[in-house]
């Protein structure tokens, strides 16, 4: 069983492997512990500020009180640190014990639950869920001339492209600054990022429905565990607590934006709520206690002189109070009653929210969002246009990456030049390195990934919209 001393390793990579001139740093940690620093780091970085144009739910919304991904982010780092402060304070004893004595978990566990918040979506393509949905379904469609193995162990990283694998390729690799150990963050927060920890190759064989790391990423996973006292296929324990914040998040303010954006109503939501607990778990206390207190302060607004509007929006705010509240309460207990399964290689739990007595709340919750905001016509729509773009715009920019380490024709042409220039210097020069082990066809592959993930969502149109007419001309001259 892990303890939290090597849990909790404020070690950074480069302090172990680096060389004695990337180990010399400036001291700027000002009175910051080093998982403290990890939060800053992320939050200066510039793929945080790209999240505030990319896609939570609803794309290209022009609403500015909807969430975009950034936001959420925020959201869940802010319910992270919260719960993480109680954790640490209140229940100190009875999660951390002894080992304690040794780490100031009254800092580093708020500062490494906010970090991992607020970097959970970084490495998200444009157009939320689509948007990977659109890498993988391109690479299904043009494996033929991607890979040429296409049983090779590396082609499900890009046929089931997860923006959990590129959030921890993001933070490791392609965040140069003057070496290749991205932001350098620390063990513990490195650790606890991976959500899923397995690769596309061993997922099928794990309880994990999902891979959380690329094969070109494997050394540097395997590094961690051993740092760490982890192993293939075992969660940081703290990494439920963020996937837990992360589901309330998106369950509860994702129904305040359906609101918002008049897809439904207050009054839609408590019905639903209402039908699916009389349906599904009569007895559950949690749904009642929210919907009763969300209708009594709906009671006390509708004796003020509030336009229709108002009214609807305020009782939506006083419920999104209420749900939080009873589901981050029910996430602390049951990780309090949990710490020991959550700490053992052998647990059989994959979501702390689905142990929690807010459990049916949150479940509810979710199917709202899916029936009146996720399928609502309007975001299919948009989701669709979202699809094809990426689609198009894959199909451009592998003109100029592919063959591009061979000079070969086609990447050579005046098109595939100017393509393979609009890509990111950072990715390109990961791209290009001569101590790069992987297969010239994953690299290939990667770098696209690479691109288009990074992008947010209105610069993408942007770029498809350029390149398309210039790809457009070129075709026809070409024919001519």
């Amino acid at each position: 069983m892990s303890n939290w001393n090597n849990l909790l390793n404020s070690l950074r990579r480069k302090e172990v492997w680096g060389t004695e001139s990337q180990k010399q740093t400036t001291n700027t940690a000002f009175g910051r512990v080093e998982i403290e620093r990890d939060y800053d780091r992320i939050l200066f970085a510039t793929p945080t500020r790209r999240l505030a144009d990319k896609t939570q739910v609803f794309p290209l919304e022009q609403n500015d009180s909807v969430r975009t991904r950034l936001t959420h982010s925020h959201e869940v780092a802010n319910l992270a640190r919260g719960i993480g402060m109680r954790l640490a304070f209140e229940y100190k004893e009875d999660i951390f014990g002894d080992e304690a004595k040794d780490i100031c978990v009254e800092r580093d566990v708020p500062a490494l639950l906010a970090a991992i918040g607020l970097a959970h979506d970084l490495g998200n393509p444009p157009f939320g869920h689509q948007g990977e949905s659109a890498i993988g379904h391109w690479f299904k469609t043009n494996s033929d001339k991607v890979f040429t193995e296409k049983n090779a162990d590396y082609v499900k990283d890009f046929t089931e492209f997860d923006g959990n694998s590129q959030t921890f390729r993001l933070l490791t690799k392609l965040q140069i600054l003057n070496d290749s150990f991205g932001l350098n963050l620390t063990y513990a927060t490195l650790a606890s990022l991976l959500k899923y920890p397995v690769c596309s190759k061993s997922k099928d064989d794990a309880i994990w429905d999902k891979h959380g790391y690329f094969l070109s990423e494997e050394e540097i996973v395997h590094d961690i565990w051993e740092q760490t006292g982890l192993q293939k296929g075992v969660r940081h324990p703290l990494t439920y607590v963020m996937e837990a914040c992360d589901d309330i998040a998106y369950s509860v303010l994702d129904a305040e934006d359906t609101v918002k954006k008049g897809l439904a109503s207050f009054y839609d939501l408590l019905d639903h709520l209402e039908c699916w607990q009389a349906e599904h778990c009569p007895e559950d206390n949690v749904i009642a206690n929210v919907v009763a207190s969300a209708k009594n302060k709906n009671a006390e607004y509708k004796k003020e002189k509030l336009s229709p509007a108002e009214l609807n929006d305020m009782s939506m705010q006083m419920f999104r109070v209420y749900a939080i509240a009873n589901l981050v309460n029910g996430v602390v207990s049951a990780f309090k009653e949990k710490i020991t399964e959550l700490k053992s290689p052998n647990t059989e739990i994959t979501s702390l929210m689905k142990v929690s007595e807010g459990a049916q709340l949150c479940k509810a919750l979710k199917k709202f969002d899916k029936t009146r905001g996720y399928q609502h016509k309007s975001v299919l729509k948009l989701e669709l246009e979202g699809f094809n773009y990426i689609h198009r715009l894959m199909s451009m920019l592998w003109v100029g990456i592919h063959g591009r380490l061979s000079e070969s024709e086609n990447s050579m042409t005046p098109f595939g030049k100017y393509a393979y220039q609009k890509i990111s210097e950072n990715y390109r020069r990961v791209f290009e390195d001569k101590n790069n082990k992987m297969p010239i066809p994953y690299r290939e592959a990667q770098l696209l990934t690479d691109a288009v993930s990074g992008m947010t969502d209105s610069y993408l149109i942007s770029l498809y919209d350029e390149l398309n007419a210039l790809y457009h001309d070129a075709n026809c001259k070409n024919s001519n």
